[in-house]
């Protein structure tokens, strides 16, 4: 293998295909990162079994040929080098590679391409169902965080996805809150489709289709054990979580009692106030709603009190029609919740103390957060 590339293209290739590098593995060839030439492309492939990350960069080629060489290694030396023209330079003999720019020179030693595994690719295969970035990445932000981090029951580590026509419906929960995110396909699903994805691997995919241009195209390997997400320079495949996702839609409330309306950002500044004091007491703030009634806007009372630290409230107009009433809810969930919603104002819709609080951006449909209710004694 013989090739020249830029700097600054190799640099980010790594660091896209970086985050699928096995941390600890018994595979000494699963920390490394595969570089191979593709079509005139030099490809970066790098995966821990559960996800598995391609890169293709440009590049002048003028030997074939591929070689895997460690990662942390490799990306220190190039990330090191200046923004000028690199040369890699594979002897085949004893798997060395040559890395040359301007008057740097490094000799990386790899394990043979053969022993790398192999990741599937969308190859002739029709995708599934195709997204437009930008909303594809809304609705991972919007629902992957809200998935559990614990393993006690792994369906609820992961994003339910269902295709359904025209529609792309996107789902977490951890036992405590519900996300749920539904988008509007500019082509409909070739078939329905109800799947688990780590929520691990989506945020990866958040974080590599940033800048992407022209579609993502999503399809699902023939076993039905991983999935496979495609642009023009880039893929990520992840394993699929087996089981069957809890029954979402049941959970959603169907009616409320009470309907405010917040300033979004007005209320964050508020509940990351309750935040200091609320961390000392499980995590606890109170939400009072006080309906104004026909004379005037309802008023929003935020409250959290620890017996070693202190108390806070905070108090804000808000439009509040019902009966009002009070919501302990935590505080973490409160936060992540308002920062998942990019509008100006939100609507929280409530019933008793008892029931969960619905949280939705006023002006954009499809997205709803619901929090469970914590008990104060």
């Amino acid at each position: 293998m013989k090739l020249s590339c830029l700097q600054e293209n190799l640099k980010r290739g790594l660091a896209i295909v970086g985050h699928a590098v096995a941390g600890k593995s018994t595979l000494p060839v699963l920390s490394n990162i595969l570089l191979a030439t593709d079509e005139g492309r030099l490809k970066l492939a790098a995966t821990n079994l559960e996800i598995g990350i391609t890169c293709w960069i440009g590049a002048k080629v003028e030997e074939e040929g591929a070689v895997t060489v460690p990662a942390k290694l490799l990306s220190d030396v190039v990330g090191g080098l200046p923004n000028d023209k690199i040369t890699l330079n594979l002897d085949a003999r004893t798997q060395t590679t040559n890395i040359r720019c301007a008057r740097f020179e490094a000799n990386i030693k790899g394990i043979e391409a053969d022993e790398f595994p192999v990741i599937p690719t969308i190859a002739d295969r029709a995708p599934t169902v195709s997204f437009e970035p930008s909303a594809l990445r809304e609705a991972i932000d919007q629902v992957a965080f809200a998935a559990a981090t614990d393993d006690t029951r792994p369906v609820l580590t992961g994003v339910l996805l269902r295709l359904r026509g025209n529609q792309a419906t996107f789902a977490a929960a951890d036992g405590f809150r519900l996300a749920v995110k539904t988008i509007q396909l500019g082509a409909p699903a070739r078939e329905q489709l109800d799947v688990i994805i780590p929520a691990r691997a989506l945020t990866e995919l958040s974080r590599i289709i940033g800048d992407v241009e022209g579609t993502v195209d999503v399809t699902v390997t023939p076993t039905g054990g991983q999935i496979l997400f495609h642009t023009e320079s880039t893929d990520l495949v992840s394993r699929l979580i087996e089981g069957k996702f809890p029954d979402f839609e049941r959970i959603i409330p169907a009616s409320h009692s009470t309907r405010t309306v917040l300033e979004t950002q007005e209320l964050a500044k508020a509940v990351k106030l309750a935040s200091y004091f609320a961390n000392a007491s499980a995590n606890i703030v109170k939400l009072t709603l006080d309906s104004g009634g026909d004379l005037g806007p309802g008023r929003l009372t935020i409250s959290a009190n620890a017996s070693e630290v202190g108390d806070n409230q905070s108090a804000m107009d808000g439009m509040i029609n019902g009966e009002g009433g009070q919501i302990a809810l935590n505080v973490k969930f409160l936060a992540e919740a308002l920062n998942a919603m990019k509008s100006a104002q939100i609507a929280l819709e409530t019933q008793t103390p008892q029931s969960p609080g619905v949280f939705k951006p006023v002006g954009q449909e499809g997205y709803v957060h619901i929090v469970m209710p914590m008990t104060v004694r």
